[in-house]
């Protein structure tokens, strides 16, 4: 079959792969999304495989159906299923073929968990508080006048969420043999992540609740662990607010909890790290004190439909060989094995992978991981505890990745000028031009404290398509290279992470003598579009440029985005009353009547973390400069617009960041 270059448009045939769960039985469990073009909307369906890879077919018949669980004794298939602007909660019996509806969707449920004993499933639901309700209801009659909507929070809104609506979220209780639901925690702070104790007696979860009035909780980064004993109310703290938890398990003899935390000394540029407390209150040690990795995803991507997997595992089985983590280390993502003395083993085997979710099987022989790897979209594999072989399970990818003809990239290593080492890849057209009239474009990943990896990417692969060299590397402030280098970016924005992606692109010319250093092009977003904007107000060394949901101005940056205060304060350093000088020095459009390179800038107009005035600030003082630019917005789009925005934005972005390196880079190939 002769393969074709893959197109924006191919974007719609992908089938995305994630949320395993395995039954007693051996039965897998996963959730895959697909593009309803007709509708230009995702649709989600719940599939079951062997373990073998055997029978790979639909289990249930809804078109936006997620989050499966099995129940303890591989019975029933629940998921929750999104339908009349709710999520409600739906069971499949193994001798039943229409699903059931255990919950209503007016529950709004956000996730839930099965006890052990499988008589009761926890769940989380936003709700608003009792004095609040009562207000609300006081004005119902006659219909309450339109009044503004006031704010005390100095974090009143949130990226993918936008302004509060004033609900919390909290844990409630359903008994399986009754229906009857329970709500088990009430006030003004949130609760995530709930979590049961292997005897189902007993109920913990992560809240953030601050007793010091005077203290104001969106300034403050921990968690904690609190527990509820199952029929009580009264709620009891587990750990000392001295960590940012993100992820927690109950050790498999129920005596810790395995925590997944921050100590946050380097703000967001923290290391996770693995920490174990008494579930009965105590102090949290660390495990693996030793291990210089990130615990946890941090790897950046647009083919994954779903968040990393919710905590560490332990196996009941086995509990020697300790708890099964994720881990960001030198541009891949793996399963490591972590014991309590600290030892620690890949998984995973070889090769270049981001593992974004896993689950274990119920004998502890085998993980089953969905990655994706350098070759394939995401998929489901099973992997072998001992060996580490990968076995694939699905190939719901296969027949439409057999018609494209995949760019697969080259690992690229170097020492930055002051001693750091830095890791990257280029991907290359199969046919290459080899006289030097290979035009280079360097793409930048947001963050900073994130990680690019070598595996499958639409972005890449459709500008490598057009005919163009795309060198992406990890610079400084990356995670997954040790803490110090993850650190080094902060306070010193435009220094050493400049230097590195400016070293990177000399490495690459000097290296390869196909690439023709006359024709560069750079783009990047987030964290990436603010350095593209001050490498061009820098340099002129760039014939075309893409920023996208970008940074230009750290003083409105400050004030206007869901993280204002803690990024301008913790990467850049300063605020805008004490530091305003310093900010606009650092500011790309305090520079940017400098810029001679033709600039499309790209922004969502539902953008809470890098506000769209951040691109519109910039446009505009490029355009009263006379430079070349354009502007796009991206109307009902947030900050992840390239990641799970409506499908048609998607592919737009794609053609429009191809035709502008089209027109300035002269790419023959793409301009045919």
């Amino acid at each position: 079959m002769n393969q074709r270059s893959i197109m924006p448009e191919d974007l719609s045939h992908y089938r995305c792969i994630s949320q395993p769960v395995v039954s007693p039985n051996g039965q897998v469990a996963y959730v895959e999304q697909t593009i309803d073009q007709d509708k230009n909307e995702y649709n989600t369906q719940i599939r079951g495989i062997s373990l073998d890879g055997d029978e790979d077919i639909a289990l249930s018949d809804g078109t936006k159906d997620s989050s499966p669980a099995w129940s303890p004794d591989g019975t029933q298939l629940t998921f929750i299923r999104s339908v009349d602007g709710g999520k409600g909660l739906w069971g499949l019996n193994s001798d039943k073929k229409e699903p059931v509806m255990l919950i209503s969707p007016a529950c709004k449920i956000s996730s839930y968990i099965w006890s052990p004993n499988g008589q009761y499933i926890a769940f989380t639901s936003k709700v608003q508080p009792e004095e609040q309700h009562k207000k609300a209801e006081a004005h119902q009659e006659p219909a309450p006048l339109l009044r503004g909507k006031v704010f005390e929070r100095t974090t009143p809104k949130a990226e993918g969420a936008g302004w509060w609506d004033g609900q919390y979220s909290h844990l409630f209780i359903y008994e399986i043999g009754s229906g009857e639901i329970t709500q088990v925690t009430s006030g003004l702070w949130n609760i995530s992540a709930p979590a049961w104790s292997p005897d189902s007696k007993q109920l913990s979860f992560i809240s953030k609740q601050v007793e010091d009035e005077q203290l104001d909780a969106d300034l403050l980064y921990f968690t904690d662990i609190y527990s509820v004993r199952l029929g009580e109310r009264d709620l009891f703290k587990v750990t000392d607010s001295s960590l940012a938890i993100s992820q927690f398990s109950y050790s498999s003899d129920g005596q810790q909890l395995i925590l997944i935390a921050s100590d946050r000394e380097y703000g967001s540029g923290s290391h996770n790290s693995l920490y174990a407390v008494p579930v009965h209150r105590g102090e949290p040690r660390i495990i693996a004190p030793q291990l210089d990795m990130h615990i946890g995803n941090a790897a950046l991507g647009d083919m994954k439909s779903a968040g990393a997997s919710p905590s560490p595992i332990s196996d009941i089985h086995h509990p020697e060989r300790g708890v099964y983590v994720l881990g960001t280390h030198y541009g891949n993502v793996d399963v490591y094995r972590i014991q309590d003395d600290g030892a620690c083993q890949m998984v995973t085997g070889a090769g270049e992978k981001d593992v974004y979710q896993y689950t274990l099987t119920p004998d502890g022989s085998s993980l089953v991981v969905a990655a994706l790897t350098a070759e394939h979209p995401g998929e489901l594999y099973r992997v072998d505890i001992n060996s580490g072989e990968m076995f694939r399970l699905t190939r719901r990818n296969d027949e439409f990745m057999a018609e494209l003809a995949v760019n697969v990239p080259v690992r690229v290593e170097f020492k930055s000028s002051d001693g750091w080492p830095l890791q990257g890849w280029l991907a290359t057209p199969e046919t290459r031009d080899t006289n030097g009239n290979l035009p280079l474009i360097l793409q930048i990943h947001g963050g900073p404290h994130a990680m690019y990896t070598g595996t499958y990417s639409h972005e890449m692969q459709t500008l490598v398509a057009q005919g163009y060299a795309v060198l992406w590397i990890n610079p400084r402030g990356s995670i997954g290279f040790g803490q110090e280098f993850a650190r080094a970016c902060r306070g010193d924005f435009a220094g050493g992470d400049y230097r590195d992606l400016m070293e990177a692109v000399d490495y690459a010319l000097a290296t390869y003598d196909f690439l023709d250093a006359s024709r560069l092009g750079v783009a990047g977003g987030s964290y990436g579009g603010v350095m593209t904007n001050w490498i061009i107000a820098h340099t002129h060394r760039f014939k075309a440029a893409v920023t996208q949901r970008c940074i230009s101005n750290w003083l409105s940056m400050y004030g206007t985005s869901d993280i204002g205060i803690s990024y301008v304060e913790g990467v850049i350093g300063g605020n805008p009353a004490e530091n305003a000088e310093f900010l606009w020095s650092r500011s790309p459009l305090a520079h940017a009547h400098h810029i001679e390179t033709p600039l499309l800038i790209m922004h969502g107009e539902q953008d809470y973390r890098t506000p769209i005035a951040q691109a519109e600030e910039l446009y505009t003082t490029l355009k009263r400069y006379g430079k070349k630019t354009k502007l796009i917005r991206y109307p009902g789009s947030n900050h992840s617009l390239l990641k799970s925005g409506k499908p048609s934005l998607r592919i737009d972005s794609f053609e429009q960041v191809n035709a502008w390196f089209n027109q300035y880079l002269g790419n023959e190939e793409g301009e045919k």
